[in-house]
């Protein structure tokens, strides 16, 4: 597997389809990385970066679709909520 710098440029938008997938459309630059052991299983790993506002952006859209597909569920199939 080759490794990869994944710089995330712009979030434009995210989206769940019926089959229990999450899409985030993005512009982003990415690069080919060296191979480096610096991972806890000494196996070559991906990085992605993204600026501090595009994570929080990221992460608020995360939790909007998960809400969304918590309605979807009935309640009894809802993790952790009665």
């Amino acid at each position: 597997m080759k490794p990869y710098t994944i710089e995330v440029q712009r979030l434009k938008s995210i989206r769940h389809d019926h089959h229990g997938l999450i899409e985030v459309a993005l512009d982003a630059l990415v690069t080919t990385r060296q191979p480096t052991r610096d991972s806890e299983d000494g196996v070559p790993s991906s990085c992605l970066s993204l600026p501090v506002e595009h994570a929080r952006t990221l992460v608020l859209l995360l939790k909007q679709q998960l809400a969304e597909l918590d309605k979807l569920n009935p309640r009894s199939r809802r993790s952790g909520r009665a």
